[in-house]
């Protein structure tokens, strides 16, 4: 994803920070300069947004180190304003699996808050009265500091397990309910209480508080898009990636031109190449390539084209394509059968299949 700032890796998962993870900073910086607020006041909510982070970062290892046990592994874990995001490479579809996959980062948070309680005051807060506890409160001192940081951790327990995706708490009711009414029904009524939350989130934030029509969106979209990507599991179980190839591809072979594939392409619809010389697949030539070589029409294939690219066994079940693309972030695959090519397939081809299988079903 462009406009990510690496932070480096824990236990072999990266960590990045997306760049509207600065507009929550200048949001807060902006609030409270507008309420007068002096530098120490500023600095010392903006440093507790950053270490809410971290403790947002500890979360999300959760489950992704939960996942691991279970042999998934996460790509990378993406900070965003609304929260962190970790890259499986699939949730687990065994209920049992996913409840401890999910109830993973909200204990970790449960843990947080537990060792902040014995070692803040938190009982005396509430000894106050109200103006006197806002006026304490106000003080940016350590205690203070630690105070926020255990409440601001119970209350991403609390928000987490709101039964809605794509909150760890939607995972959860989706693996309770799968117990008895299977993944995709589990799903969609988890998807659709995440998508209510939204819509009630959207109207809150156009009263109240702008930053929760963010949220909304963020919700909304996680829900509707979870619900679609288990339909379409749902519709490719039992099929087999020889069901959805492309037969009738054009063969490159090294001594190809650009020139050539230029005009390949501009007559038909393909986009994407494979290049075989000896009946062995050797390369890969994308559109991206294509275009990037297109002033010099007169370069062979060969030089150009991917070498590192993933055959496809035409026995191979479609929904592990799926994953594959998700991955390795690539769209176009060779297909073999008994170690010859017989095609390719790729993500558009997926998406036509799906839409004939649901016009039948």
């Amino acid at each position: 994803m462009k406009g990510v700032l690496k932070l480096g890796s824990v236990l072999g998962i990266k960590i990045e920070v997306h760049w509207t993870f600065t507009l929550l900073l200048l949001w807060v910086a902006f609030l409270e300069i507008q309420q007068g607020a002096s530098l120490d006041r500023i600095f010392f909510n903006e440093v507790l947004i950053l270490v809410l982070f971290v403790c947002v970062v500890l979360h999300e290892l959760g489950h992704a180190l939960t996942a691991r046990r279970f042999n998934i592994n996460t790509q990378k874990i993406l900070l965003l304003p609304v929260g962190g995001v970790a890259t499986l490479d699939k949730m687990p579809e065994k209920p049992g699996q996913e409840l401890l996959v999910a109830f993973a980062g909200p204990a970790v948070n449960v843990l947080i808050a537990l060792l902040l309680y014995f070692i803040v005051p938190v009982k005396s807060y509430f000894n106050f009265e109200a103006l006197i506890l806002e006026e304490v409160l106000y003080q940016p001192t350590f205690q203070n500091f630690l105070f926020y940081l255990f409440f601001a951790n119970v209350m991403l327990v609390v928000f987490n397990l709101i039964p809605a995706f794509p909150m760890d708490g939607g995972r959860v009711l989706r693996a309770l309910l799968s117990f008895r009414l299977g993944r995709v029904v589990a799903t969609k009524i988890a998807s659709s209480i995440g998508q209510g939350l939204a819509i009630l989130f959207f109207i809150l934030g156009l009263f109240f508080n702008p930053f929760l029509i963010l949220i909304a969106f963020f919700i909304f979209f996680g829900a509707y898009g979870e619900n679609k990507f288990v339909k379409q599991n749902s519709l490719l179980q039992g099929h087999v990636v020889k069901e959805a190839t492309l037969t009738n591809i054009s063969i490159l072979k090294p001594t190809s031109t650009v020139q050539e594939v230029i005009e390949i392409t501009l007559a038909g619809s393909e986009k994407d190449f494979v290049v075989v010389e000896n009946e062995n697949i050797v390369g890969i030539i994308s559109q991206k390539l294509l275009v990037k070589n297109a002033r010099t029409p007169s370069v062979l294939v060969g030089k150009i084209m991917e070498k590192v690219f993933h055959p496809i066994d035409a026995s191979l079940a479609i929904s592990k394509v799926l994953e594959l693309i998700a991955t390795e972030k690539k769209d176009f695959f060779p297909v073999t059968d008994k170690g010859k090519i017989i095609g390719a397939i790729d993500r558009n081809n997926i998406s036509e299949f799906i839409l004939f299988k649901t016009s039948n079903s």
